[in-house]
């Protein structure tokens, strides 16, 4: 049982579709409101990213031990890693009675709202494929196969994304500016604005 506190804030988006850089900039601007869950991961870890900041990285039989118990709120397979959100780590957070935030894919979406969390699910769109496989190539970090997996990946999500009842807001992002501008708006009206009985009579018409 997930520990009751404000209601998370759910970020999906396809990768490169620029999510990161929206909740890095809503981190900054409201440090004492919003916290990071961080997720656990089988992969590796790259280049400049720390354990318990990034990621908290494990291996692929703790992962499984640990889902198995029921730890985790949601996991899913991406090229092979496994990736999680535990319990414990969104309970660290809405302990300190900020809203925690969550960046999760699809599988991951479906499977939170499962749950008795009643997010705040907001979905980030690439201005269009080309865009977003430009933005995966100026990263440099995966060979072609997985890049390519990546962007059929991306077109599956976006196909989800833009299902109606799926999300309570599309928000594209072509700009970052104009983008956060919309996600900050989106959460003045949702977050700090509305009791709790107002959101949550809103989120019946998002199917579960």
């Amino acid at each position: 049982m997930v520990q009751k506190g404000p209601r998370p804030l759910v970020l999906c988006g396809p990768s490169g579709s620029g999510k990161s850089t929206l909740l890095k900039r809503l981190l900054k601007e409201f440090p004492d409101k919003f916290g990071f869950s961080v997720s656990h991961t089988t992969r590796g870890p790259r280049s400049g990213e720390k354990d318990g900041v990034h990621y908290h990285f494990t291996t692929k039989e703790e992962m499984m031990a640990s889902i198995a118990r029921g730890e985790f709120l949601e996991s899913a397979t991406f090229s092979g890693n496994m990736y999680g959100t535990s319990k414990r780590a969104v309970e660290e957070v809405r302990r300190t009675g900020k809203v925690c935030v969550l960046d999760i894919d699809i599988e991951g979406v479906k499977q939170v709202k499962n749950t008795d969390l009643n997010p705040l699910l907001v979905f980030v769109m690439p201005p269009s494929i080309d865009e977003l496989e430009r933005r995966l190539r100026a990263r440099n970090t995966e060979h072609e196969e997985a890049l390519r997996k990546r962007l059929d990946t991306a077109i599956r999500e976006i196909e989800f994304g833009q299902q109606p009842g799926n999300f309570h807001i599309i928000i594209l992002n072509d700009t970052v500016d104009k983008a956060y501008a919309e996600l900050r708006e989106f959460i003045t009206q949702n977050v700090e604005d509305k009791d709790q009985d107002t959101v949550a009579d809103e989120n019946n018409s998002i199917e579960k």
